[in-house]
């Protein structure tokens, strides 16, 4: 179901506020990713982690990608593999491995046939897509409420030399050897393995949240991690109940900090505690801005938190926070809620800190608002702040399902404070074309243009600087995926199986549309002159010249 809200909520806002830095021509975005990735032990030409850097925006350094290609007959494909029979973990390339979160409907160990359900992170071989090993969760048997079936695992890994860290379906941060057990070691400290086949994954450490945090996550894990230093920054997917409506464990954290090395949890923090609206699938963003490093998580109940990345004494130290919704936004099951939380994860771009709200999938489509930050300020930093007519000099404490009750006597004020640089709804109340709905989605950015899917199938092309849309698209499918930018061109995929390449440009000018038979709910990722997709049950290797049989599977 389409939905407008109402006028009020579908104006662009362009809140000057000073602003941390201003979006200047000269910011390489592809330069500042390319920095962080080099602090990693992966090839030149890698893109090591979802969005590639902490940084979370989706433009690596890679050419000659093709604009054309044919999945039914194999043209520019150079090789294709199976994956499960749902597929949500964006792929990872890594010196010489690629890395694909699905289930295990390919069923490639051999002591788990497909008929097995399983959440699995699968390793191939980048030029030939051979197959090399497989990390497998077991369901959990608690069931739905923690496990959703045959979801699979819905986040990516970060890789650095041989390790490679992901959050699993049974809510474990687990470390693994990227050789697996090629290299004919088992290596430690945990050693327990249940196989050391060559097509099962060596387990270096391992850290489960619901036993040792406390924590209930809802529905899955889906934090795709990301690092500074031998720090590993967690979401820990902590929510509601299976009735949606208590939270079993809301003293339990919601973001964690880890040591990569050994797996000690450094410092944590439940953030949002018990205001979190439904679960927690965001994924955590990295950077030194305005002179300290900050890593940022989007929480459940709709607002942007920013911690010290280190913390202080062992304990979560927090330097800002930021409401995405308006204080009288409600929040209800389905798609009637006008509150949303946060499922995108935060994207840094020349200072400031881009993300738009959204909701699970299954709950529909309503409204959305995209933001602009800037990450400088300290404390409440949202556009207003709420109070209440019995003590209305004194900021009343956050109410989970709506911040502002009016016939409660509650009021809102602007927040001297505010770090809004703007605020993005759509360019007309009237028009669905030109409205911003709820997003999966991550924004990217690049030459000062930040492109957006929205999960109603609204493709936005904004400038970065003011908010303002320069020209929107309407896919006329839902799009759960986010931007790829590579050169001149943006890629955005679709529930259709449609990729969809458009002109980086302030004018609209669609340069192709493909389909990969079959709906592809990740995003399109690129690396080494090579394009990488994965539909619902398959991932493509796609590069100009290549050929390959239709279904051809390489051998080990």
């Amino acid at each position: 179901m389409r939905m407008l809200f109402s006028l009020a909520m579908l104006l662009v806002v362009a809140i000057c506020h000073g602003s941390g830095a201003n979006a200047q021509s000269n910011y390489n975005a592809t330069a500042e990713a390319l920095k962080l990735i080099s602090e990693l032990k992966v090839a030149k030409g890698d893109w090591p982690q979802w969005a590639g850097s902490s940084l979370r925006n989706n433009v690596p350094d890679t050419k000659n990608l093709p604009t054309a290609w044919d999945v039914t007959t194999g043209k520019n494909v150079r090789w294709s593999m199976p994956l499960g029979s749902e597929t949500y973990g964006n792929p990872v390339i890594a010196n010489g491995r690629v890395y694909v979160g699905t289930n295990n409907g390919a069923g490639y160990v051999k002591r788990y046939p497909s008929n097995i359900d399983l959440g699995v992170l699968v390793s191939f071989d980048e030029k030939t897509g051979k197959f090399m090993w497989q990390h497998s969760s077991e369901k959990l048997p608690t069931g739905r409420v923690h496990d959703w079936p045959n979801q699979g695992i819905c986040c990516s890994p970060l890789v650095d030399g041989d390790r490679l860290w992901y959050v699993t379906s049974r809510g474990e941060v687990v470390c693994l050897d990227t050789e697996g057990f090629h290299d004919g070691e088992n290596d430690g400290p945990f050693k327990t393995e249940a196989n050391e086949s060559k097509d099962e994954a060596d387990v270096i450490w391992n850290v489960n949240m619901m036993k040792q945090l406390g924590v209930s996550q809802h529905n899955m894990c889906s934090c795709s991690v990301t690092c500074a230093g031998n720090m590993l920054f967690v979401n820990t997917a902590n929510g509601v109940d299976e009735g949606h409506i208590n939270l079993p464990a809301s003293n339990a954290p919601s973001f964690i900090c880890v040591d990569r090395v050994s797996g000690s949890v450094l410092w944590t923090d439940n953030s949002p505690g018990e205001n979190v609206l439904h679960g927690q699938w965001s994924s955590p963003a990295y950077a030194v801005l305005g002179g300290e490093a900050q890593v940022l998580f989007a929480g459940g109940d709709g607002w942007l938190y920013s911690f010290a990345a280190a913390g202080e004494k062992g304990k979560s130290k927090l330097l800002w926070k930021f409401d995405c919704n308006p204080k009288d936004s409600l929040y209800a099951l389905g798609g009637a809620a006008t509150r949303n939380h946060l499922i995108g994860t935060p994207v840094i771009y020349d200072g400031l800190v881009f993300i738009g709200v959204g909701e699970d999938p299954e709950h529909g489509e309503g409204g959305g608002h995209l933001w602009a930050i800037d990450p400088t300020k300290r404390g409440d930093v949202s556009p207003t702040i709420v109070y209440n007519s019995k003590e209305p000099n004194v900021p009343i404490k956050h109410k989970r399902l709506q911040a502002l009750v009016a016939k409660d006597g509650d009021l809102q004020r602007d927040n001297p404070n505010s770090a809004a640089v703007w605020h993005y709804v759509g360019n007309n109340p009237e028009d669905f074309e030109t409205t911003m709905h709820r997003t999966c989605g991550t924004v990217a950015i690049k030459n000062g243009l930040l492109f957006v899917a929205d999960f109603s199938g609204v493709f936005h092309c904004l400038d970065v600087k003011t908010g303002k849309a320069h020209w929107t698209y309407d896919m006329f499918a839902a799009s759960w995926a986010s931007p790829l930018i590579v050169e001149d061109r943006v890629y955005i995929s679709d529930e259709d199986g449609d990729i969809a390449i458009f002109e980086v440009s302030k004018e609209i000018n669609k340069i192709a549309e493909l389909n990969m038979d079959s709906a592809v709910y990740t995003t399109p990722v690129a690396a080494n002159e090579t394009l990488f997709i994965a539909n619902r049950n398959r991932v493509f290797a796609i590069q100009n010249g290549a050929q390959s049989e239709p279904g051809e599977v390489p051998r080990q």
